[in-house]
Parts: structure tokens; sequence; C-alpha cells
């Protein structure tokens, strides 16, 4: 009788409909092996990066690149990234390689970022959206890197969730939402960073911006000594992944909104019957835990409130509130991914402000 994997021990993961053992970002060399096995026969994979959990398939193989499309239910013009081992195996991917790619390869591969070049005669169009571009990074995860060597080539990757929603961070958010659609699934526990890399277009001469990310545009402007130009001053526009008004979107309806609206809102809502989820950020006593309000502090740091966000969003979509409150977070420059994806995830309902 087949057992459901227990993904509160994150010592399991999932094939098919078997149940193995392995350790904690050590997972055994076979099933490894089994792994990239599967995605050489055309299947999918699910595994652990340092940003959020990809669903992977060869590259190369464009009924196998068809096949994420259909498990996620992504329109087949929204280009995918290709995810790689090393920086050594940019010119099998790309052509008119540009200097600045490769002084940020070098600098932060393996890592949240992902170049977007123009692609080889190798990419087909499944995987580019029509377009004569490709994205590439360099993953920075011990199981991701294990999986591209045993594969020895590209694998596709968008996030392993259903196309819009809130994207996973641990092997139970892909199991909730994609279930046995999916070939296999490595554990790596919670993802690091938490929050999708970052997107550099170097298709043209200039350096532009086209999703804030787990890199900071800091980081890479003083790489390149140079400013980078964002997407919004550049033309022609590129697609790439993440980058549509609504997405990274709980069940839960979601509002943004200032301290100072925050808690107005939040007992409005509440008079009105409504089970409301509040995501806090200040230090204020404004509000406090009742049966209509259940209050979340998130840290007060970037980075750890990256690695929270998409988890906490999963677990309150699991607790079935009718409303979520989150507090605008500070406009820093450490803050501009997290902005990007609340603004998003809250498209349909209160932007931030």
């Amino acid at each position: 009788m087949n057992r459901r994997p227990n993904y509160d021990n994150p010592t399991e993961c999932r094939i098919r409909n078997k149940t193995l053992s392995v350790s904690l970002y050590t997972i055994p060399d076979n099933e490894i092996q089994a792994a990239a096995a599967l995605l050489r026969a055309g299947e999918t994979v699910a595994f652990p990066t340092e940003t959020v959990y990809g669903l992977g398939a060869d590259a190369t193989n464009p009924r196998a690149v068809r096949k994420i499309f259909e498990i996620k239910g992504r329109p087949i013009y929204h280009p995918l990234i290709v995810h790689i081992a090393a920086a050594s195996q940019l010119p099998v991917w790309t052509q008119k390689i540009p200097d600045a790619a490769w002084r940020l390869a070098t600098a932060f591969w393996p890592g949240p970022l992902t170049l977007i070049l123009q692609r080889s005669s190798q990419v087909p169009n499944e995987v580019t959206g029509g377009q004569d571009t490709v994205g590439l990074r360099v993953p920075d995860h011990p199981i991701a890197t294990a999986l591209l060597r045993a594969f020895g080539g590209g694998i596709a990757a968008p996030s392993a969730n259903r196309f819009g929603q809130v994207s996973p961070t641990t092997a139970q958010h892909v199991h909730d939402k994609l279930g046995s659609k999916v070939s296999m699934l490595l554990d790596g526990g919670p993802c690091r960073i938490g929050v999708e890399s970052t997107i550099v277009s170097l298709t043209d001469e200039e350096a532009v911006l086209l999703r804030p990310g787990g890199l900071s545009i800091e980081a890479i402007e003083d790489t390149l000594n140079k400013k980078i130009l964002l997407a919004q001053a550049a033309a022609p526009k590129v697609r790439v992944s993440g980058m549509l008004d609504s997405h990274y979107a709980p069940t839960t309806p979601i509002e943004i909104h200032p301290t100072e609206k925050l808690w107005h809102r939040a007992h409005q809502l509440a008079k009105l019957g409504y089970k409301v989820a509040v995501l806090k950020l200040s230090d204020d006593n404004k509000c406090i835990n009742s049966d209509e309000i259940k209050i979340f502090q998130m840290p007060l740091l970037a980075n750890e409130y990256g690695r929270n966000f998409y988890a906490t969003l999963h677990h309150i979509d699991h607790a079935n509130f009718d409303r979520l409150l989150a507090e605008a977070p500070p406009t820093t420059h450490e803050w501009v991914a997290l902005h990007d994806r609340m603004r998003r995830a809250a498209h349909s309902g209160a932007l931030l402000k």
C-alpha cells in the first residue's frame, strides 16, 4: 500500500508513488541519478533552489518543456528560465555574450541572478515564448547543483506551482499544489532566500533590470561600475517570468496598507464578520489577536521577511481566512523585491501606497 510522504519531516522526498528516505540537503547520489534519468526521458522533476522550488524539464526537449506549461496552467508565450551548472556553459545557450555578462556571472553565480541574452540555435521556442532571447542562471543549492551536474544539460524551470499563484519555498508547498502531476519531487528543506531571482537583460548595450529579486540592484551596479536602467525606461520590453501585473497571488484576497490605515481596515472588516489575517511589521499595539483578527508578526529585516513571506501566505491560505492585510514595508532599497511581489500579489486589491 502506498504511503503519503510526511512533509513535516524534511528527510523525505517523493518519487512517483514511492517514498524515499533522504537527509536534509544531501539526497543520495542514486536518487539524483534517478532524477536525471527522468529528465532525459522527457519527464518533470521538482527541485529546490536557493530562491524557490522549480519545476524542471530538459530545456532542449520541446515535448518535455510543454509538460511544464500543462502542469502549471502557464500561457505558452510566457518564457522560462534555463538553469545551468556553470557559467562556462553560456556559449552553448547564447550568442554575442557581452563582457558585462561574464562579469556578472563571475561575481554572482551560483546565485539568485538571471541574465537575459541572445539565444543560440540550441534553445527551442517553447522555452523562450518565441523570443530571440533566453534567461539563464546558475542556482546556489547543493541539490540543484548535483542534479544539473548529473543531468549534464540545461533544465528549464519556472516555480513549481500553478501559474500566477504563490511560489513554493518548501516541498510541502509543491505537493499541495501540484501533487502527483510531477514525476519526482526532491525535498531540500525551506529555501534560503525565498524570493525569486533578479532578472537583468544584457541584449542591448545597456543593462536593464526586468525584475528585482534575491540579488540587490546596488550589488549589480557596483560590479558593472554603472547604473542599470529600469524596465519602464527600456524599449522594446522583453517578456520574462513573473512580470504580469497580477502574480504571486494567494487564494486569500490580499490588501497592502500603510501603518496608519492598516488597523482601521482590519477592524472594519472584522465588524463585517470577516476572518482577517494581518502581516504586521510595526511594534505598535493598536490591534491584538481576537476571534476575528489574527496577527502574524513579520521580521523587520528584508532578507528575513523575504525568506518567510511566501511560506506565510501558504499558511494563511490553508487556515481559511477571508482577507489578508499586510503592512506596507519600508521604501528603502533592501525592500524593492518585496514591494514588487506584494504589489503583484495584491493587484486586484489595495495596492501599496
